[in-house]
């Protein structure tokens, strides 16, 4: 066959999150090189459908976005304005600043979304690597892990998401000396994240290490 077919239904299932928000890598799946494209479920009504977020962090691919709601309905947030997306909406989002998000209106509601920076070739966003090795550390498989999020470093190097969630994968995987090198630069570069690493139990085994404490500021 001259394509890579694939249904929906056979796309792994990431929870992701605290508000119910299931990620499918479409395009981990298929091997997509040339944009980025996923798709996002939530089980119950007033889930999370999409995260809400901008695409200015560092996480972010700094894309523009098209959002198509392919299954149920769902209810989109951009900034302050909120509207019904019934199957078959599609929600383009120029402006990376704007901060859009939905909550799923009934049950099993799946946007697909996709996304690229205009007049640039494609990147993986930085986030993937960290989602996608939710399932390895779930099952116990922290060095895995903190493997595949160590690809995602070598692209992007001083990305302090990725060496945020490297730290937390390579403390829970033992390796502590790394995670606190990966930790201490992600704080240099973002110093939000040491607000994230006082409240983390990723990192409950370096809690009380020296180094930590004067990374992080100790507790919270």
């Amino acid at each position: 066959m001259s394509a890579d077919v694939t249904h929906l239904d056979e796309l792994d299932r990431i929870p992701v999150g605290e508000d119910g928000l299931v990620w499918r890598p479409v395009r981990r799946k298929l091997g997509i090189e040339s944009l980025g494209v996923n798709a996002w479920t939530a089980e119950e009504p007033g889930q999370e459908v999409v995260e809400h977020h901008d695409e200015t962090g560092s996480g972010a691919g700094k894309h523009e976005e098209l959002y198509i709601v392919i299954r149920g309905r769902a209810r989109f947030q951009l900034d302050d304005e909120e509207f019904d997306a019934p199957v078959g909406t599609c929600v383009f989002v120029r402006d990376r600043t704007v901060r859009r998000g939905a909550f799923a209106e009934e049950p099993g509601t799946t946007v697909l979304a996709m996304g690229g920076k205009p007049g640039e070739a494609f990147e993986v966003s930085p986030w993937e690597s960290y989602f996608a090795a939710i399932p390895l550390s779930a099952a116990g498989n922290h060095e895995g892990a903190a493997a595949l999020i160590r690809e995602a470093l070598e692209r992007s190097p001083d990305n302090p998401s990725v060496l945020y969630n490297l730290a937390c994968a390579e403390c829970l995987a033992g390796d502590t000396e790394a995670a606190l090198e990966h930790l201490t630069r992600a704080v240099e570069l973002n110093p939000k994240t040491a607000e994230w690493a006082r409240e983390d139990t990723d990192f409950d085994a370096i809690r009380d290490e020296p180094r930590f404490v004067a990374t992080v500021g100790g507790p919270a």
